[in-house]
């Protein structure tokens, strides 16, 4: 299930009903990113998204997660608009029958986030507005997959 979200959540109740009944689920994987301040040089990050296009590019990158290893669910929650410091942005959460499926789909899912979701980012602080684009390292990352 993928959800984006203008409002805030809470990834220790996500997380507690992603696993809720799940007797077959060996391991449940988890990522939570924050937003940061950046040194003081961010007051506010904003994200924007095309509703429908942004899910639907992301339900293929989960089908891929789910075609290379065997799991039993994935949810993805995204912030949009903006967002504080110290505020959850993400939130990935990857059923599987063992730690290593649910570990690396999670590691996937978030490489992909982090440098090719349709998102566009921009940060808002005391020196004004600033785009923000995929670092090497980011692209660096998810190169590794293949």
């Amino acid at each position: 299930m993928i959800f984006l979200s203008e409002d805030p959540f809470d990834p220790g109740a996500l997380l507690t009903a992603f696993a809720k009944g799940r007797s077959e689920t060996g391991a449940v994987a988890t990522f939570t990113g924050l937003a940061r301040a950046e040194a003081g040089k961010t007051d506010v990050l904003e994200l924007e998204a095309y509703p429908g296009f942004t899910e639907s590019e992301i339900g293929k990158i989960a089908e891929q997660a789910r075609a290379r290893w065997p799991l039993h669910d994935i949810e993805i929650r995204h912030r949009v608009g903006r967002i504080g410091p110290g505020e959850p942005i993400v939130f990935v959460a990857v059923a599987a029958g063992h730690r290593r499926a649910a570990f690396e789909a999670c590691d996937f899912l978030m490489d992909y986030l982090k440098s090719r979701a349709p998102f566009w980012k921009k940060e808002h602080g005391p020196a004004g507005e600033r785009w923000v684009e995929p670092t090497a390292q980011d692209h660096a990352d998810r190169e590794r997959w293949g």
